[in-house]
């Protein structure tokens, strides 16, 4: 526990518009990976719009990692296809973790973060202030794939006795 930040919450909301990978659809889970850290989504059958609204929790100690995201269809008889991949920062969230915000109304945006070559955004994504917390909603293209996005929350949870941010 000596040298962890904080807990990361990752919410996987949805699947847009994800690549066929079987006769007429696909079988889509989303594996999300930090470091040696690894999670994974439940599957949801025939769908190329899922939506799993699952909370995956990430141990943060190194905010300078990128987060990977993969998606796969299920098959049963067969290895599992590949459908896509996307990765992206957290360096910025973080540093708003770092300000102090008590005082700042909810719904406030802190920060924008705008799409470039170096991240996997579909969309601009805004990090907001919320109920007392830091949230980032954000809209993830899949790369490697001819088509998908993933749409997901990102959530900051404080760990007692962890390295102050």
């Amino acid at each position: 526990m000596e040298n962890i930040l904080g807990l990361l919450r990752i919410k996987i909301l949805r699947g847009i518009k994800l690549a066929v990978r079987d006769t007429r659809s696909s079988d889509p889970y989303v594996i999300v990976r930090m470091g040696k850290q690894k999670l994974k989504t439940r599957v949801v059958k025939k769908n190329v719009n899922p939506e799993w609204n699952e909370e995956l929790t990430l141990t943060i100690s190194d905010p300078n990692l990128p987060i990977k995201l993969q998606v796969y269809d299920r098959d049963t008889f067969t290895r599992d296809d590949k459908m896509g991949d996307a990765e992206f920062d957290i360096k910025e969230f973080v540093d708003v973790l770092k300000m102090h915000l008590d005082n700042v109304p909810s719904g406030t945006v802190i920060k924008n973060v705008k799409p470039n070559r170096e991240n996997c955004l579909a969309e601009e994504s805004s990090i907001v202030w919320e109920n007392g917390k830091v949230t980032q909603h954000m809209f993830l293209r899949l790369r490697n794939v001819e088509c998908g996005e993933i749409e997901l929350q990102l959530h900051w949870i404080e760990v007692p006795g962890s390295r102050c941010l």
